[in-house]
């Protein structure tokens, strides 16, 4: 072939599949609203990090260890993980991946997470507990940009794959994962009611 496509970025997505998933969710979101609610430390980091929103991340980020609920998250998730592990071929052999980190994040209308990425991780990831209708998804953006000196901008209309930036739609009952080096952002929250997930970090050391 004359033209091959090299290094690709894979970010992966699929519908948690679980029995008693509606019931998981309403738990998880009660457990999330609460946290918010006895989270002092955290809603002072949020003030500085997570301005009009909530975040445990800078406080309780290891809510898989803490509540039975999110440890059953992490059991649903973690097959996940091992099918993008092997998609990536990543040699993991006698040292699997485990959930290191997780929080919860509340976004009411207004609030935005700026571009950042996941250092000392693996595999990173959201799951979506509830998501009103028009609110923002997650947006990735080209782990090559920083290197385009010269690039010509690009075409209006171009398939995903050869976009600069590409946006993943939120939607509850989805999981996303990617490669904790790739830098992404959740744009401005448009609309009232809140945008509730649950994020999280794989890692082998």
């Amino acid at each position: 072939m004359p033209v091959e496509s090299l290094f690709a970025t894979v970010v992966y997505r699929a519908r948690v599949r679980h029995r008693g998933l509606a019931a998981l969710n309403a738990d998880l979101l009660r457990e999330c609203r609460q946290l918010r609610i006895d989270d002092a430390a955290g809603r002072r980091w949020s003030r500085s990090h997570y301005p009009g929103g909530y975040t445990s991340y800078g406080s309780v980020n290891r809510l898989h260890r803490l509540s039975p609920t999110f440890a059953q998250l992490r059991d649903l998730i973690t097959p996940h993980v091992t099918t993008l592990v092997r998609k990536l071929r990543l040699d993991v052999a006698g040292r699997p991946l485990e959930m290191t980190d997780c929080w919860a994040n509340i976004m009411p209308r207004g609030v935005a997470h700026g571009w950042h990425l996941h250092p000392l991780s693996t595999i990173s990831g959201t799951y979506y507990v509830q998501t009103p209708p028009g609110c923002a998804g997650i947006k990735f953006e080209d782990p090559r940009l920083d290197r385009m000196m010269a690039a010509p901008p690009r075409r209006t209309r171009v398939p995903r794959a050869a976009r600069i930036w590409v946006s993943v739609p939120a939607r509850v009952g989805d999981l996303v994962l990617f490669e904790s080096w790739l830098r992404h952002e959740v744009p401005r929250h448009p609309v009232r009611a809140e945008r509730v997930s649950i994020s999280f970090n794989y890692g082998w050391f």
